[in-house]
């Protein structure tokens, strides 16, 4: 990276620290004042860029200005695990109950496919997001999550998925994909690809200024009304508006109960040898996870070392983000003693970055796209950490929807969905964080008894499950 102005931003992440300099920085100039505009898109993430994409690949002519508070990046799309998977938040159950059964498995299949066009489009554009589709495996690593793995595969294939979507793995199988202690068995799925995702959201973002798009950054937007984003610089007036900022939208004003800002945390390695690879296998780069109630999440980067990341940090009052909170000593810990419990052979394999960042949560956990064509207010977001591929499928349908064009993007089950907002405080630090400490006893109690634990159940329908 080069020195000056953009040098603090290595320290966003292990893939922020990898960037080349031609793509991280230098930074772009702010808001030079006031201006009119086509369509203004409050958030240079992957959401804010990928819109600004298609509407540009549609229709060249069109005056799409970016603002971006930091630069672009700098979240979650930055941060992530580097997963570009079919996962979406929301049960297919839940999806089928607010539309229909043809709907909701309509945008799961619509998901994998976003997950080829992530790397179709990196491609085109010569971005090397170091891309992968290896698939992901799913740890079964005590007999109750075994019983979990089968259920799921049974469940899916109910919704007419097949092993070409989702197979159970004997313990043999999944010992060779990954060769983890305690390994009963697993689930694969060949839908999804490991990334290096700053890469991915950096290159992105000269990629639609290429197309015309303006992209200011260190341009705080304070609010969005109807017509303009405000900022401490100036005003952007356009006759659509969108709201991409995902884990940090709790700071425009009136908006601090719609997303609740969650922080995820990584840790990765140093570059792993050889012999490691050989013993741990992820040869095709698969992503991969277990069955506990505490999300973790792990890929081996192109580089061979580990990513691996997982939730723990507390939610913090009022919905407060800082970059005080990117960072918890004990939630790295912790990430340590799970993964070296998963794979002993990294004993003595240094740690060399920690990072963490917020993700954006609704209320129902149900993510959602739309646009008041009203107002001209569009927005997207809410993804609970899988927004990856999730980001690409917002830009494509918020393209179509400001186009005016009826496509099967725009009548997918997610669009237009409103999540009730979350409650005030104290009580969404109180139920948030309940949840939190929630997962984590539920995982002891299950390792402990062996049973399932009446806690998970009890957590599972707080958080909306």
């Amino acid at each position: 990276m080069s020195e000056g102005a953009t040098s603090p931003y290595r320290r966003v992440s292990l893939w922020w620290d990898q960037l080349p300099a031609e793509l991280a920085g230098p930074v772009r100039p702010a808001l030079p004042g006031s201006m009119a505009a086509d369509v203004a898109i409050v958030g240079a993430g992957l959401t804010g860029l990928w819109t600004a994409y298609y509407l540009l690949r549609r229709d060249p002519s069109l005056r799409v200005v970016l603002l971006e508070a930091e630069v672009a990046g700098f979240g979650a799309s930055g941060r992530n695990g580097g997963w570009c998977s079919a996962l979406f938040p929301t049960p297919i159950d839940k999806l089928a109950a607010a539309s229909s059964r043809e709907a909701a498995v309509a945008l799961f299949r619509e998901m994998q496919r976003t997950v080829d066009e992530v790397g179709t489009v990196a491609g085109a554009e010569g971005i090397d997001a170091a891309y992968r589709k290896g698939g992901t495996v799913v740890l079964a690593r005590t007999p109750l999550q075994l019983a979990r793995a089968r259920a799921e595969v049974t469940d899916w294939h109910s919704w007419g998925f097949d092993d070409r979507d989702l197979r159970l793995l004997s313990q043999g199988e999944a010992h060779e994909l990954l060769g983890a202690t305690d390994v009963l068995g697993a689930t694969y799925t060949p839908h999804c690809a490991a990334i290096q995702p700053a890469r991915l959201v950096r290159g992105l973002a000269l990629a639609v200024e290429r197309l015309g798009a303006t992209l200011h950054e260190r341009t705080h937007v304070t609010s969005i009304e109807p017509g303009v984003a405000r900022t401490g610089l100036g005003e952007v007036r356009a006759h659509v508006v969108v709201r991409a900022t995902e884990g940090y939208t709790p700071r425009l004003a009136g908006a601090r109960r719609e997303l609740l800002p969650v922080y995820s945390s990584m840790i990765a390695t140093e570059p792993l040898p050889a012999a490691f690879w050989e013993r741990t296998g992820l040869r095709r780069a698969e992503t991969f996870s277990d069955f506990r109630s505490l999300i973790i999440y792990g890929q081996r980067t192109a580089d061979d070392r580990l990513a691996f990341g997982g939730r723990g940090a507390p939610y913090h009052f009022g919905s407060r983000v800082d970059p005080a909170f990117d960072r918890d000593a004990a939630v790295s810990a912790h990430l340590q003693a799970v993964l070296t419990d998963l794979l002993p052979d990294l004993a003595g394999h240094a740690i060399t970055h920690s990072w963490g960042g917020p993700l954006g949560v609704s209320r129902d956990w149900f993510p959602s796209v739309g646009l008041d064509r009203d107002n001209g207010l569009a927005w997207a977001g809410g993804y609970v950490g899988d927004g990856v591929a999730t980001t690409n499928l917002a830009g494509r349908t918020l393209a179509d929807l400001i186009a005016g064009v009826d496509s099967p993007l725009v009548r997918l089950p997610w669009v237009g969905h409103r999540s009730r907002r979350w409650e005030p405080e104290p009580l969404r630090w109180l139920g948030a964080n309940v949840v939190l400490r929630g997962m984590t006893y539920a995982d002891r109690a299950e390792a402990r008894t062996g049973k399932p634990s009446q806690v998970g159940r009890l957590v599972d329908r707080l958080a909306g499950h």
